[in-house]
């Protein structure tokens, strides 16, 4: 067994001496010594995007989500290089989309007016920190190039017969590690650490996930045999590349005293200007991603209303009345506490607020919402009773369209009884949705009443449709 560390990315391996993480996750290189990269995209691109010609045109959301996670690797695998690790890169088939570039363009006036997203194309290989410009073609027919010949001999004599290339590099300066048997175009390229004895290594990919490496046992899907002595063969031949890799490349670091001014060399100067200034660029990008980040997580909080429970909830229901144009607040004193107490001059309402995991929302929390009525009349300054709002989130883990009722018959009858209106909180999610875009005083005064007149489940108004079509997408730069 091996005592390197190994982690995999974007593909598994039957092996209890690698760890694996998934390509949309944020683990950091910096734990392993030895890391297996495969830029595999396809489970960060969601469903709903759809074609721009003939490629994937990704949402907003999934733009966002794909540039974040191969912005991350790409600067860990530069990272874990320069501290001396070993990235093995399989040159997975180049998946070109067109991602939103967060600008848009508006054409027309008044209800003719029509929004474009602005778009730009994208790959999974921006994953990769090498300049290398892959073109996307497919073979089998490689050899090794005469320089690195001895250090990837053993590993090519294991796993050639296995290795395809999905791609070309043309980019300039490849250091060409593997090249086609005719024409010699570059299909694997070897780079070094500077100073670190670090190494990035492009390999023609493999398919690791064959048909024989998997079996169903009962209900489930194990490992075969095979792809067990697959796992351990690749280990074996990652940690001897490991090894061949080092002893082929150590680099002396740098002496304290060869730093000394009398050795400077003469664009040094200039190039650690610039150096500074790019650092001072990039913190100050990230400051602004990190603030728009948190501003994107705000703007997000009402899907709370969806699938959440608890405080979370309860914060999101006052958020989505206020927006209403009721005044809302939690209250709490020594003696009692409610989750919402809210008016505006067509009413005063008290709420409650419930999510069921994978149940519906029973007479027990209504039990609960009649008391805090009872309480809330005795205070001094409180006159008239006032009206019950039950807000419940039954089966909340669930898709929206496989949910059932989320209150039980009886919750519904002694609602009924008692002038209790019952709120389904993803029922709030569509006029909330159109209140963030527009202010509609006439709409936010018929989602008030429908919660002040409603004896029951509350049916809120549908929200107006939209004047402008929207949606059309312009590629970056075109006209």
């Amino acid at each position: 067994m091996t005592t390197k560390k190994i982690l995999t990315v974007g593909l598994r391996l039957a092996s209890s001496q690698s760890t694996y993480a998934s390509f949309d996750s944020k683990t950091s290189l910096l734990d392993w010594d030895i890391v297996l990269f495969r830029p595999d995209i396809d489970k960060v691109m969601r469903t709903g995007d759809e074609d721009y010609q003939g490629k994937p045109c990704l949402t907003d959301a999934s733009s966002f989500a794909l540039k974040e996670c191969c912005e991350h690797w790409r600067r860990e695998i530069k990272q874990a290089v320069e501290t001396g690790k070993t990235v093995l890169v399989f040159l997975a088939p180049l998946e070109e989309v067109y991602v939103a570039t967060g600008q848009k363009e508006y054409a027309g006036s008044g209800r003719n007016a029509r929004m474009n997203r602005m778009v730009s194309l994208y790959s999974n290989y921006v994953s990769i920190p090498a300049f290398i410009d892959p073109v996307r073609v497919q073979g089998s027919s490689m050899k090794l190039v005469a320089r690195n010949a001895e250090v990837l001999a053993s590993y090519w004599d294991q796993f050639g017969g296995d290795s395809s290339y999905e791609v070309i590099l043309t980019g300039e300066k490849v250091p060409a590690c593997l090249v086609t048997k005719n024409g010699d175009k570059t299909v694997g390229a070897l780079y070094r650490g500077n100073a670190s004895g670090g190494v990035l290594l492009l390999l023609p990919d493999i398919d690791f996930s064959r048909d024989d490496f998997f079996k169903r046992k009962s209900d489930k899907i194990v490992w075969t045999p095979a792809a067990e002595q697959f796992a351990s063969r690749m280990i074996g031949a990652a940690v001897a590349l490991d090894r061949a890799l080092r002893a082929g490349g150590e680099v002396t670091p740098e002496p304290t005293w060869a730093a000394d001014a009398q050795f400077v060399l003469p664009t040094e100067p200039d190039l650690r200007t610039q150096l500074l200034e790019a650092g001072t660029q990039v913190e100050q990008a990230q400051k602004r991603k990190e603030t728009v980040g948190e501003a994107l997580k705000a703007a997000g909080a009402f899907r709370a209303l969806l699938y959440e429970k608890g405080k979370p909830l309860e914060r999101a229901v006052i958020d989505a009345v206020r927006l209403f144009g009721f005044t809302a607040n939690p209250y709490k004193d020594s003696g009692s506490e409610f989750d919402v107490v809210f008016e505006s001059p067509e009413g005063r309402l008290l709420g409650e607020a419930e999510g069921r995991d994978n149940n519906v929302v029973n007479i027990d929390k209504l039990r609960q919402l009649t008391t805090n009525i009872h309480e809330d009349l005795q205070r001094d300054n409180v006159s008239s009773p006032a009206k019950g709002v039950l807000f419940g989130n039954g089966f909340r883990l669930f898709p929206l369209a496989e949910r059932s009722d989320p209150f039980t018959e009886k919750c519904k009858n002694v609602a009924a009884s008692m002038g209790v209106a019952l709120v389904f909180t993803p029922d709030l999610f569509p006029p909330v949705q159109y209140l963030l875009g527009t202010k509609d005083e006439d709409y936010s005064l018929a989602c008030r009443l429908a919660i002040i007149n409603a004896v029951g489940r509350v049916k809120f108004p549908d929200p107006p449709a939209p004047a402008a079509s929207n949606g059309e997408v312009v590629v970056e730069g075109s006209t």
